[in-house]
Parts: structure tokens; C-alpha cells; sequence
């Protein structure tokens, strides 16, 4: 099968041994680079329909496996779900999504109302983020300043 990885880091499979796809579990028996995506083969999908199954699914792998991380760094995967908070505790909305621009990330909020906000991942901008809390707290006057 062809994977695209999604990963930003490009060594991700070196000895990876299990993946998850639909919260099951494929072992992996083979995987080469292959352009710009890798071929991987699981151990049990030995035909084409049982291969075509897996068609545009996301691949994850369990946090125990995750690369790890520098200070400061967080997994999208954490990023989505936060409440996010101003300076005097009001909340703003809920990230649902996380755009990788190029020059930085953007948090894509959904507010009570339904508005839209994006919020550049800058630490001019993002203030904390607390993953127990479930929490960031952004300084919103310097999202006209960007």
C-alpha cells in the first residue's frame, strides 16, 4: 500500500513495529520511502480488497510510540480540543483545527457564537498552554498587531 505521511518527521516509521487505523491494530511487516510517501505493507493484508479497506484512513500510532518533543512543542493532536482563554479568563472558543502554514501554525477556534477565530501560534500571541487544564490562554490585542 502507499502511505502519505502527515508527520513532520520524516524518520517517523524507523522501527515503528504497530500503527492504529480505525482504533485497530496492524502490525508492520514492511515499509520503504518511495518519492515523496512510503509503500507499507501489515502483517494479515494480503489482498487487494483488504488493502483497499484501508483507502484514504488515518494512520496513528499510539503516544507511547510519538516522536519526541522539545519544551515548548506540542502534538496537534493535543492542540485540538483546548478551551481557549484571554488574559482576564474569558472564554473564546474551542480549537477544532490546526493549519500548518509554512512560516507558523494557526489554531482554528470556534467560538460559542460560532465565529471563527485564527489564532497564529506565536508566543507573542499564545501565552500558556496547559494540557491538564485542557487550556491556552492567548493575549488577543496583539492579534491586530500581526
Amino acid at each position: 500500500m502507499k502511505l502519505i505521511p502527515l508527520t513532520d518527521f520524516e524518520d517517523r516509521f524507523d522501527g515503528l513495529e504497530e500503527v492504529f487505523i480505525d482504533e485497530r491494530i496492524f502490525r508492520i511487516d514492511y515499509v520503504k520511502p518511495v518519492g515523496n510517501g512510503l509503500v507499507i505493507r501489515f502483517d494479515g493484508v494480503n489482498d487487494r480488497d483488504s488493502a483497499r479497506s484501508l483507502t484514504n484512513k488515518l494512520l496513528t500510532v499510539d503516544r507511547k510510540d510519538a516522536a519526541p518533543l522539545s519544551d515548548g512543542e506540542f502534538y496537534t493532536f493535543d492542540i485540538i480540543g483546548l478551551d481557549v482563554f484571554d488574559l482576564d479568563g474569558r472564554k473564546l472558543g474551542t480549537v477544532e483545527n490546526v493549519l500548518k502554514t509554512g512560516s507558523n501554525d494557526v489554531f482554528v477556534t470556534r467560538a460559542d457564537d460560532g465565529r471563527e477565530i485564527l489564532i497564529p501560534a506565536l508566543k507573542a500571541v499564545v501565552r500558556s498552554i496547559d494540557l491538564e487544564k485542557k487550556s491556552m490562554v492567548i493575549d488577543p490585542s496583539t492579534l491586530e498587531e500581526i
